[in-house]
C-alpha cells in the first residue's frame, strides 16, 4: 500500500477539491459539535466554576476541588526550579528570538504616526494594549511550552494588563498536574495568572468569567476542533479571537531540484501532530513525488508508534503529494489553500515567495524547516489554519493591540471639507450632522437638496 496519497489536481471532482481546502475546518464547523460546545457554555454562564469542574473531569478524566483551578504560585515556581537545564534554555531562546520579532514589529507598523496629508488637515493613529486577554494552551496529545512562548512572549511586549493563560491538565492525573514545562514558561514571561481546566469550558469561563477564572475580552491559542469550535462560539458573546487557529497543517511547495530526503523530514513534521492535521506536498515531478514517498516510508519507520500512526492517517486523508502541471500552478494552488506553515523548496525561493500571497508564514529553502520556526526562529507560529491566512496572520504583539485614529483640523481645512460633507449629510437625511458646518457659518445653504 502506497503511504503517501498522491493526487494529479487537475483530475481531481470538485467535491474532493472542496473536502482537502476545507480539512479542519469541516470538523470545526459541524453541527453537533458546535450544539455540544454552546451546551457547555451555557452551563459555564449558569453554574461558573462548578460547571467547568464537571466538564474537566468529563473530558479530561481530571477530578478537581474549586480550589485547584488556579495553579499556584508555589507550583509555578517549584514547575520552573525542576526544569532541566537544556529545556530552560531551549524555552529562553524562543522567548528571546520571539521578542526581536515583536519589538521589531512594534517599532516598525505600530508606534504612534501622525501626518499632514494636505494643508492643514493632520491625520494620525495611537496604539494601546488591550486591557485583558486569555492564552489558551492545549495538552492531551503532548505537552507544548512552545505554544506559550509564542503566543505569550507578544502580549507581554504589547504589554496587556492582565493576561490570564488557561491549560488542560494532564489527561487522567490524580491531581489534576499541569505541563510544567509550560509553567516554568509563564515564569520566565512573569506570568501570575494560570488556571487548569477543561479546553471548551476554559474558553467559556474567560468569556463569562467565573468565581475564580477571569472574563477577558480576547481570547488566542491554538487547539482542537473542539477549543476552536468554542473560540468561535465566544465571538457571539462578545470576545474577540484570532480566526483559526486549529489542527496543523503544512504545504511544501517543490520542483525537482529539492532534496526529498528533507522534504520527507518536513512533511513529517506536521503528520505527527494527529490525524486531524494537513501535511502536502505540491510539486510538478512525478519523479520526486517518487523519491520523497520511499524517504518517509524510511523515516516513518523510526517513529513511535502513535505518531507513525498519526502521519499515515494524515497521508492517507488531507495530506500526502498533490501534482500540477507547472510551478506556476503550484504557487496558484497555494493561495488558494493558504497555508499555516508553506515551505519553498524551489530553485529561486524568493521568486516563488514573490508569486504567493496568502500564507500564515513563508519558510524559504530547505534550511528553514518548519520545525525551527515551531520552537526557535521568533517569526510567528501560532498561524491561522484552514485557508484562513487569507483574511489574518499569525499571532504577534499587534493581535493585542488596540487603534485609535487621531484627526486635527484648521479652520481653512475644515471649511474645505464642508460642501462634500452637506452634500453626503442632506442626501443621508442627518440634519445634525449638517449643522456641524451649517451653524459654524460653513458652506452654502443646502436645505432644498
Amino acid at each position: 500500500m502506497p503511504i503517501l496519497a498522491i493526487r494529479r489536481w487537475a483530475d481531481l471532482p470538485d467535491a474532493e477539491r472542496v473536502r482537502l481546502l476545507a480539512r479542519s475546518t469541516a470538523a470545526i464547523f459541524e453541527p453537533t459539535l458546535m450544539a455540544s460546545i454552546e451546551a457547555i457554555f451555557v452551563d459555564v454562564r449558569e453554574r461558573g466554576d462548578a460547571a467547568v469542574l464537571d466538564a474537566t473531569e468529563r473530558f479530561d478524566g481530571v477530578r478537581l476541588d474549586r480550589g485547584r483551578l488556579a495553579v499556584s504560585e508555589a507550583e509555578i515556581g517549584a514547575a520552573h526550579d525542576a526544569t532541566p537545564a537544556p529545556l530552560l534554555a531551549g524555552i529562553r531562546e524562543a522567548i528571546a528570538n520571539s521578542r526581536l520579532f515583536n519589538e521589531a514589529q512594534l517599532a516598525a507598523t505600530s508606534g504612534e504616526w501622525q501626518r499632514e496629508v494636505r494643508p492643514g488637515f493632520l491625520v494620525g493613529e495611537r496604539f494601546a494594549p488591550i486591557p485583558s486577554v486569555g492564552l489558551f494552551v492545549p495538552t492531551g496529545k503532548a505537552s507544548y511550552p512552545s505554544v506559550l512562548c509564542q503566543i505569550g512572549t507578544p502580549a507581554v511586549v504589547a504589554r496587556v494588563p492582565e493576561i490570564a493563560v488557561v491549560v488542560p491538565p494532564i489527561p487522567g492525573s490524580r491531581d489534576g498536574a499541569v505541563d510544567p514545562a509550560t509553567l516554568a514558561v509563564a515564569r520566565e514571561l512573569g506570568i501570575e495568572r494560570v488556571y487548569r481546566a477543561n479546553g471548551p469550558a476554559a474558553i467559556a469561563a474567560l468569556t463569562f468569567g467565573t468565581e475564580t477564572i477571569p472574563r477577558v475580552l480576547k481570547v488566542v491559542g491554538p487547539g482542537s476542533p473542539a477549543v476552536t469550535a468554542a473560540q468561535v462560539l465566544a465571538q457571539r458573546f462578545g470576545v474577540a479571537t484570532q480566526m483559526l487557529c486549529g489542527p496543523s497543517e503544512s504545504l511544501l511547495i517543490a520542483d525537482d531540484s529539492a532534496d526529498p530526503w528533507r522534504l520527507a523530514i518536513d512533511l513529517l513534521n506536521e503528520a505527527e501532530h494527529g490525524a486531524d492535521s494537513a501535511a502536502t506536498l505540491v510539486t510538478d515531478s512525478v519523479e520526486l513525488a517518487a523519491t520523497v514517498e520511499a524517504a518517509v516510508a524510511e523515516q516513518i519507520a523510526g517513529l513511535p508508534d502513535v505518531r507513525a500512526a498519526a502521519a499515515l492517517a494524515v497521508f492517507s486523508d488531507l495530506g500526502g503529494v498533490i501534482l500540477v502541471d507547472s510551478m506556476e500552478e503550484a504557487v496558484a494552488l497555494a493561495d488558494v489553500y493558504a497555508a499555516e506553515h508553506v515551505q519553498i523548496a524551489t530553485r529561486e525561493p524568493e521568486a516563488t515567495l514573490a508569486l504567493l500571497h496568502y500564507a500564515g508564514e513563508a519558510l524559504l529553502g530547505q534550511d528553514t524547516p518548519i520545525g525551527a520556526s515551531s520552537y526557535s526562529i521568533g517569526i510567528p507560529a501560532t498561524l491561522p489554519t484552514g485557508g484562513y491566512a487569507r483574511l489574518n496572520g499569525g499571532v504577534t504583539a499587534r493581535t493585542f493591540l488596540t487603534s485609535t485614529s487621531t484627526a486635527r483640523l484648521t479652520p481653512a481645512a475644515l471649511a474645505g471639507l464642508a460642501e462634500p460633507t452637506l452634500a453626503l449629510a442632506d442626501h443621508e437625511g442627518f440634519p445634525a450632522h449638517a449643522n456641524a458646518f451649517r451653524l459654524r457659518g460653513l458652506g452654502p445653504d443646502r436645505h432644498e437638496a
